[in-house]
């Protein structure tokens, strides 16, 4: 079976799993990236993509690969 994720969804769904994975709640994750928790909602909701910035700030904040996040490669 093939499911046609777009980059977006799987964004979503990636940071979303990362979030549930640390044990922490949205609002912990956006203060310790320096984003606002409606940020991180919109983000996990699929609503907005993060800029560049903004994933390189997840990045550097967790020690997460981009490409992980991005979809391109299948561990963090």
């Amino acid at each position: 079976m093939s499911y046609n994720i777009s980059m977006e969804n799987l964004l979503a769904i990636r940071l979303n799993e990362f979030i549930k994975e640390l044990e922490i709640s949205k609002a912990k994750f956006a203060e310790k990236v320096g984003v606002s928790a409606a940020s991180i909602s919109d983000w996990t909701n699929g609503n907005i993509q993060p800029t560049a910035e903004s994933i390189y700030l997840i990045c550097k904040a967790f020690d997460i690969s981009a490409d992980y996040l991005l979809g391109l490669k299948d561990e963090i």
